[in-house]
């Protein structure tokens, strides 16, 4: 009689070799829902704004369940986070580094010993380990509205006490992901016109061509390409009118991405820009910027 083979013995799942301590992580949420997160707050802050305008207490109560329900800022902002994280390739301040690459090194080869590092300003800043925070030419000033971490101030940009001298101003701002977060059109222009007063003024300090003093400005790309109120141009008159110059551009599917250096002449627009529609459309969105 011929002897049967003996199978091999099946080997057993990975999970049967783990630690009885080991405990399978939480499912991150997907970028579907991370996106849709994210949007759904924005749209309930922008409800609860024009409520509050309104003096609609019915909906100012409702609006407010609603946030409290899908767990608040705490929430966006987690959401926020993953979306941002490097598994994802949205840490937005690549961008930044890839255009302050030449202008760093420039400040690297001419830099002395004990020389102080260029100053950034993070606003909405989410985590301390992003692309500008790994760079030892920047010392990074963090600050957000609701912080996540002891590295960042829990500070509102538009409380910040104004800074006294120019030591305590910076090279660069950045307002990544912020500016449409803001619920109102007046107060997005109030949020560009005061980050004049956080920047050095250009001077023999900073040598020519240099993209310094500056803000790093991120957008969702349908505020510039879909909205009945904005589009680039207007936006270049904005921030024209405000001192600023577009330095670098760059836009993608879903983000449009701006560096404008702070201190050129202006253009002598006014310093006043209403709201106007410039693109009809029932499926444009309402973003827009006023300085009053």
């Amino acid at each position: 009689m011929v002897a049967k083979k003996k199978r091999p013995k099946k080997s057993g799942s990975l999970s049967h070799g783990r630690s009885p301590f080991y405990h399978k992580p939480a499912a991150a949420l997907s970028s579907k829902a991370t996106r849709a997160s994210i949007r759904s707050h924005h749209v309930l802050q922008k409800a609860l704004a024009r409520a509050i305008a309104n003096g609609d207490k019915a909906t100012i109560k409702e609006s407010e369940a609603k946030l409290k329900e899908q767990g608040g800022l705490q929430s966006y902002q987690q959401a926020s986070i993953i979306g941002q994280s490097s598994e994802r390739g949205g840490d937005s301040s690549k961008v930044l580094m890839q255009w302050l690459a030449q202008s760093l090194r420039f400040v690297q080869h001419e830099s002395n010993p004990g020389d102080k590092p260029l100053r950034l300003l993070e606003i909405g800043a989410l985590s301390k380990s992003n692309a500008c925070s790994r760079s030892s030419l920047l010392s990074v000033t963090r600050i957000d509205l609701h912080s996540q971490d002891k590295s960042i101030l829990q500070q509102d940009f538009m409380q910040r006490p104004l800074p006294t001298c120019n030591e305590e101003k910076f090279d660069f701002i950045s307002l990544s992901l912020v500016l449409n977060y803001v619920p109102d059109a007046v107060g997005k222009g109030e949020m560009l016109r005061r980050s004049t007063q956080f920047l050095r003024l250009s001077s023999d300090a900073y040598p020519p061509n240099e993209l310094f003093p500056s803000l790093f400005l991120v957008l969702p790309a349908p505020c510039v390409t879909n909205s009945r109120y904005m589009d680039e141009r207007k936006l270049t008159q904005i921030m024209e009118s405000l001192g600023y110059e577009l330095a670098q551009r760059k836009m993608s599917a879903k983000l449009a991405y701006y560096l404008w250096k702070f201190g050129s002449q202006s253009t002598g627009c006014v310093n006043t820009i209403k709201k106007i529609e410039i693109n009809p459309g029932r499926s444009r969105n309402n973003f827009a910027i006023i300085l009053a």
